[in-house]
């Protein structure tokens, strides 16, 4: 569905109140992360928390471990969003939690499903009996010396009208909303309703409110045997057994001792 996702189109559907609302659509653009990332790094003006940036099409998107991210013009939402959240290092695995939650929510809310998140950025739905992935996430942030984020740069992106011949060939089975839904899905419609999710999520956590209970029901990686690889070591093998309160995967191997891994590309076993 190439409905129209320009800001005269939106802005008027938006509830929100701060999210989204400095709106910036780009028919064509390199990377909508590298791009919100080179305004912040400029500043002149800043621009405010809530920014967004969304693209109908990139030509140089990324995901996670510099990952190429493609689709067709007029398929997919392609988004970043800029947050300024003060918060502990550590902590910016929330952002992650929220959005992978209001994404999924956002998606179940027009009557796809299953649906899960595939620990830590992955989005996934069930379809002809395995989990596909559909969407991921990608943040980049920036912590002072005081040891606390400065800003984060979250990137969405969502296979969400893609044909099967457009979807990317990969090791991970991948699909879409649509076709899992059977259906065509309204772009804007899911826009709209993650990004409310994900103000009323931020907003929560700002008050000290966790998403991770949410997000660790959510996940679909856990209790499964998975692989977690990391640049430069072994491969660790064994157990997802839970996350902790700031999202680690805890990973118990068969010597019974248990990892907490931040960062890893995980696969399931």
């Amino acid at each position: 569905m190439g409905e129209d996702l320009r800001a005269t189109a939106v802005i008027p559907q938006l509830t929100t109140h701060w999210l989204g609302r400095s709106y910036h659509y780009y028919d064509t653009i390199t990377s909508t992360n590298s791009v919100l990332k080179d305004m912040v790094a400029q500043g002149i003006p800043a621009p405010p928390a809530g920014t967004m940036l969304l693209a109908d099409y990139q030509s140089a998107g990324r995901g996670r471990l510099d990952r190429r991210w493609e689709a067709a013009p007029g398929t997919s939402l392609m988004l970043s969003l800029l947050f300024r959240p003060d918060w502990p290092g550590q902590q910016a695995l929330w952002l992650t939690m929220m959005a992978s939650l209001a994404v999924t929510e956002a998606a179940a809310g027009l009557g796809a499903g299953p649906l899960g998140i595939r620990w830590p950025n992955d989005v996934m739905l069930w379809q002809d009996g395995e989990w596909r992935k559909w969407g991921g996430l990608l943040l980049e942030g920036s912590v002072g010396e005081n040891g606390r984020l400065q800003t984060i740069v979250l990137g969405i992106g969502l296979n969400v009208n893609m044909t099967a011949a457009q979807l990317p060939q990969g090791i991970t089975p991948v699909s879409s909303l649509s076709l899992a839904a059977g259906r065509p899905i309204s772009r804007a419609q899911l826009l709209v309703d993650l990004l409310a999710r994900l103000e009323t999520y931020y907003e929560a956590a700002q008050a000290g409110q966790t998403p991770q209970p949410a997000w660790q029901q959510r996940l679909i990686t856990l209790g499964r045997k998975v692989s977690a690889s990391r640049p430069g070591e072994e491969p660790l093998v064994g157990e997802a057994v839970a996350v902790d309160e700031w999202g680690q995967l805890l990973l118990q191997t068969g010597d019974g001792r248990v990892h907490a891994i931040a960062a890893a590309d995980v696969s399931l076993r």
